[in-house]
């Protein structure tokens, strides 16, 4: 099972892998492309209007690029921080309870008893019967929610947005939850907005 984890979480943002590598391409492509430029106008022309010209526009697109390459690592990792309640989803997909975690950073999921107080109390919720006291934490780290089975009875799985199917976690290794991706904690069902 922890090979299969692992493979989930390596397939998490197949999309995003795919277009890393294309990134990359074009990176590679834009550097040898800059490469034959330079060495055209300031080996083989002697034109000096056309080196000061070329010089000039290879600067600007430089500093163009750069800047949006920290502005789109910036959204990147913003798009993490974006989840700001979990809902309580009934056997119909309904909302039946929100809870609001911005500003949170560490939240114990399970059912509320005479011992212990859980941030995320589902001892209402359909399949109480089926959550330990202490199911499951999430943290917030490096700008993402991370959701953690407790070593639960009846375990928690991820089913990402989009997603059909869900795939169960390993025993305390955290796993990053996303906007639209939703929680099973036992047969409960707690979507992250």
């Amino acid at each position: 099972m922890r090979n299969e984890a692992g493979t989930e979480q390596a397939k998490r943002h197949p999309y995003q892998q795919e277009r890393s590598g294309w990134i990359i391409v074009i990176d590679l492509l834009i550097a040898v492309i800059a490469a034959a430029a330079l060495f055209y106008v300031y080996v083989w022309n002697i034109d000096l209007v056309l080196k000061v010209t070329v010089g000039v526009l290879l600067a600007a697109a430089v500093v163009i690029y750069a800047v949006r390459r920290v502005r789109s690592r910036t959204v990147r990792q913003e798009e993490g921080a974006t989840i700001a309640k979990l809902v309580l989803l009934n056997e119909e997909g309904e909302s039946v309870k929100e809870w609001y975690i911005h500003g949170e950073t560490s939240l114990l999921i399970g059912k509320n008893s005479a011992q212990s107080e859980v941030d995320i109390d589902l001892s209402d919720s359909e399949y109480a019967s089926l959550i330990s006291k202490h199911h499951a934490v999430m943290n917030y780290a490096s700008g993402n929610w991370f959701v953690e089975d407790l070593d639960s009875h009846n375990g928690v799985g991820i089913r990402q947005a989009g997603s059909r199917t869900a795939s169960r976690l390993e025993l305390e290794e955290p796993y990053r939850i996303e906007s639209g991706d939703i929680i099973c904690i036992a047969n409960t069902r707690i979507v992250a907005k």
